[in-house]
């Protein structure tokens, strides 16, 4: 999995010491800007004080994203950062995915920009982040060149999106469910639950083996664990404010 985040950082990825840095040039989000370690790396305060100045340079939080048990001397050397969460790191093979219709919602995968538009929007308004821009639809048509999916809730009755998500470009196998998102007029009826287990069941057939998801809440850990999602490990998330 740490593999995987490294791989999602792309080819313009910033190498500082043992870290690899994921940045975004069109938006300072903290989901979009994270530092990597490497495997079992064990940072000097050089190599912190190196990734502070990397973020701070491009008017970006220093923080990471990382599987504390993969490389465990990394926390105790960051002076000064505070967790802003650890979060469960959960699992479900493809075959192990329990469908979950919603009735009067259809959910399918979506490709075309006028689709990818709608989805961004979604996204958007259910995070509570900015207006979706060009670049919000630019960042999911990589997802989708990259061999990813991304997945969109309809109300058959209106044709009114309802909800969405994203399954990332895969590396050697491993992909992250993210971006499930329910509009708050349709929450509470089983459509993240629905996108999920389509996004793992669609994600198997295109071969990608361990989809991972980190849920920021309880609740919505129940939610996967509905569609057949378990707990392996956890996720840190750690800033430097």
């Amino acid at each position: 999995m740490h593999a995987y985040l490294r791989s999602v950082a792309g080819p313009r990825a910033h190498r500082v010491g043992p870290f690899v840095i994921r940045f975004d040039d069109h938006d300072d989000a903290l989901p979009f800007n994270y530092a990597i370690p490497d495997d079992d790396a064990a940072p000097t305060a050089d190599d912190i004080g190196e990734l502070v100045a990397a973020f701070r340079s491009r008017a970006r939080t220093p923080r990471l994203e990382y599987v504390p048990s993969a490389a465990p001397k990394v926390e105790q050397a960051l002076a000064g950062f505070t967790p802003e969460g650890r979060f469960p790191l959960m699992v479900c093979g493809p075959g192990e995915v329990t469908d979950a219709p919603v009735a009067g919602v259809e959910v399918s995968l979506v490709t075309a920009d006028a689709d990818l538009w709608q989805v961004a929007r979604v996204m958007n308004a259910a995070f509570d982040a900015p207006a979706a821009t060009e670049h919000d639809v630019a960042r999911m048509r990589r997802v989708l060149d990259g061999g990813g999916l991304v997945a969109r809730a309809t109300d058959t009755a209106t044709g009114e999106p309802a909800g969405a998500g994203q399954l990332g470009s895969p590396h050697q196998g491993v992909a992250e469910v993210a971006g499930i998102a329910v509009l708050p007029s349709f929450r509470r009826r089983g459509i993240a639950g629905a996108v999920t287990a389509l996004l793992t069941r669609a994600g198997g057939a295109a071969g990608i083996t361990t989809p991972f998801l980190t849920p920021g809440s309880d609740e919505a850990g129940r939610v996967y664990a509905r569609v057949g999602y378990r707990k392996v490990g956890e996720m840190l998330h750690t800033s430097l404010r």
